[in-house]
C-alpha cells in the first residue's frame, strides 16, 4: 500500500486531524531508524581516531565531518541515538515497573495505605533527579547504569500519582462494583478491569517520561556522571565541543540538533496521543 493510500484511508483521515501525532510519529521513527542503523555500524568506527583528519568539515569521506580526535561524526551521532534510546526505554520501564503496582495498590486499598503511598510520592517528586544521580555516582561510580537507575527512580513518583488518580476513578465505576459484589479479589479486579482502562494515560506518560529521560541522560553525560567514553553520547559530545565552538561549530550543533528533534518528537507524540485517545475530541 502506498503512502497516498495510507493517508486517504480511515487511519490517514484521523492522522490528518492530529498533525502533532503525525509529526511525532515521523520524528520518533527517524530516531528508531538512527538507533537501528547504529547496530550495523562496527564498534571500530566509533574508536577509529585519526589526528591527521581532526576537525574536518563535511566531505566525501566523512559526510558530517570529524571531531577533535579525527573520528567520523556520523557513527558517533548514530551511536548516541542508540544509547539515548536505550537509557530512555530502560528508565521508563523502571518507572512503570515500580510506579504502576504502587499506584494500583494505593487506589485499590485506600485508607492509610493510599495516604502513605501518596505522601511518599509527593516526597519523591520533590527530590531533584540530578542530586539523586550525584549521590548514586558518588557511591557506585559514574556510568550509563547509574544514569538509568537515577532517571528511572525519579520518574516513579510521577507514575504513582498518575496511576493512583486514574485508578481511583475506575474503582468507582459500576463494573468494578459488580466485580467486587461477586467476591473477586482486589488484585484480580485491578489487573483485569482497572489496568486496561488506564492504559491511555499510561501511554502518554511513557512518551513524556522518555523525552525527559533523553534530556536527563544528556545532562548527566555532559556533567560526566552518565555514559562514559568510549560509548557515544550526545551530552558528552556537547561537553567536548565547548573547546571548538568557533573552529568547528558543527561539533555542538549536530548533537544538539539530534537531541532537540528527538525530545520534540517524543513530546509531540505524547501530545498527539493525548488528543487521539481523548474520547471528548
Amino acid at each position: 500500500m502506498s503512502e497516498g493510500q495510507v493517508l486517504t484511508g480511515p487511519l490517514g483521515t484521523r492522522l490528518r486531524r492530529h498533525p502533532r501525532l503525525l509529526a511525532g510519529l515521523l520524528l520518533c521513527a527517524t530516531l528508531l531508524l538512527a538507533a537501528a542503523a547504529s547496530l550495523l555500524t562496527p564498534d571500530t568506527a566509533l574508536l577509529a581516531a585519526d589526528l591527521g583528519r581532526r576537525l574536518q568539515g563535511p566531505g566525501p569521506g566523512h559526510w558530517l565531518g570529524t571531531d577533535a580526535l579525527g573520528r567520523d561524526l556520523l557513527p558517533l551521532l548514530l551511536g548516541g541515538a542508540r544509547n539515548a534510546l536505550g537509557v530512555g526505554a530502560i528508565a521508563v520501564g523502571l518507572s512503570l515497573g515500580l510506579g504502576l503496582p504502587l499506584g494500583l495498590l494505593a487506589a485499590s486499598r485506600g485508607g492509610w495505605v493510599d495516604r502513605l503511598i501518596g505522601r511518599l510520592a509527593d516526597l519523591g517528586q520533590a527530590f531533584p533527579a540530578l542530586l539523586l544521580a550525584i549521590l548514586l555516582a558518588a557511591s557506585l561510580g559514574p556510568g550509563m547504569g547509574v544514569a538509568m537507575v537515577a532517571i528511572g527512580l525519579h520518574g516513579v513518583p510521577a507514575c504513582v500519582r498518575l496511576v493512583r488518580a486514574a485508578a481511583r476513578v475506575q474503582w468507582q465505576r459500576d463494573y468494578v462494583r459488580a466485580a467486587r459484589a461477586f467476591g473477586r479479589p482486589r488484585w484480580q479486579i485491578a489487573r483485569a478491569h482497572v489496568l486496561p482502562n488506564i492504559a491511555s494515560p499510561l501511554l502518554v506518560l511513557a512518551s513524556n517520561q522518555c523525552a525527559l529521560a533523553l534530556l536527563a541522560e544528556a545532562s548527566l553525560a555532559y556533567l560526566g556522571l552518565g555514559t562514559q567514553a568510549p560509548a557515544p553520547s550526545w551530552g558528552r559530545m556537547l561537553a567536548e565541543a565547548q573547546t571548538w565552538l568557533f573552529e568547528a561549530p558543527q561539533l555542538a550543533l549536530l548533537p544538539g540538533l539530534c537531541l532537540m528533534t528527538s525530545v520534540l518528537g517524543l513530546q509531540l507524540l505524547a501530545d498527539g496521543l493525548r488528543d487521539w485517545l481523548d474520547p471528548r475530541s
